[in-house]
């Protein structure tokens, strides 16, 4: 049950299965949840805003920066999925799409020139952090493991980017440049190709907010971490489709939401899994 990428969540689980997510003023870093046996789930590594208390100690970047750079919403785009993987965590804490070595921001260059600390990061506080990305990408390999057994999957690695950085009074960034989906397919061998076709396909020129989808491969983003884990780890057996959601569907300044948007682009989103799981049976060897 996702919810704005603001709220906190508890999980419950009982043998190791994901049973519910409730709001509450705890929190995990991340859920597994929906369907186990669905041969397609969504993530959302970087939907959350929260922070361990070390953490939010020490951050000196301002709130409304760093929602700026988050992926908020996201969540609720993956949710047409049977399955998901919500993050609350935020990315300044751990990014789980980069690799292991650069997961924790230590310096501006890691982080896009933003100042996030004001003294050096204390190896305690980077250890919690790191311990958080490895709990993620063992429970999700575990979850992974068991569909790979069984056949093809496909994994919709859902993401946000901004275009309008220029300020929130400047125009967008031209539209040639900022496709209303990009596709990242960076890490995806050949057999994958007809997946990829399809799912653009089935989405590009779709009308979402009284207007035609723009979906475009690798134009903004090819897809980083987690995609290139996936093939790596489950080589033909395994497709993930790094998806990056331009902002149209949310203020990137105010971080307010246009529901409606929102709605139609994660309706369109989930019309696309029947032809994309039946696509990547094809594919699969």
């Amino acid at each position: 049950m996702p919810s704005d990428s603001r709220q906190r969540r508890r999980v419950s689980r009982t043998g190791g299965n994901v049973l519910s997510v409730k709001r509450d003023a705890l929190t995990q870093p991340y859920v597994l949840t929906g369907d186990p046996d669905a041969s397609l789930i969504a993530t959302a590594i970087h939907a959350g805003h929260d922070l361990r208390p070390e953490v939010a100690a020490i951050l000196t970047l301002d709130e409304d920066v760093r929602l700026r750079e988050e992926d908020p919403f996201t969540d609720r785009i993956a949710a047409c999925a049977d399955a998901q993987a919500y993050v609350s965590r935020s990315r300044f804490e751990v990014d789980l799409n980069r690799g292991r070595d650069q997961a924790v921001y230590r310096t501006p260059d890691d982080s896009w020139g933003l100042e996030i600390w004001a003294d050096e990061l204390p190896t305690e506080v980077v250890e919690g952090s790191l311990e958080v990305y490895d709990a993620f990408y063992r429970d999700l390999g575990r979850h992974l493991d068991q569909l790979a057994q069984r056949g093809p999957f496909v994994v919709y690695d859902v993401h946000s980017y901004n275009y309008r950085r220029g300020g929130p009074e400047e125009p967008g960034d031209p539209e040639d440049e900022t496709p209303d989906i990009n596709v990242g397919t960076k890490s995806l061998s050949g057999e994958w190709r007809a997946v990829v076709d399809t799912f653009i396909g089935t989405l590009d020129g779709r009308e979402v907010n009284a207007r035609p989808l723009d979906v475009r491969e690798n134009v903004r983003f090819k897809g980083a971490n987690l995609s290139h884990w996936v093939a790596e780890r489950y080589g033909g057996v395994g497709c993930t489709l790094a998806l990056e959601f331009k902002k149209t569907f949310m203020d990137e300044w105010s971080g307010g939401v246009d529901e409606s948007h929102l709605g139609e682009l994660t309706a369109a989103l989930g019309d696309s899994i029947p032809a994309v799981l039946d696509a990547v049976r094809s594919a699969a060897p």
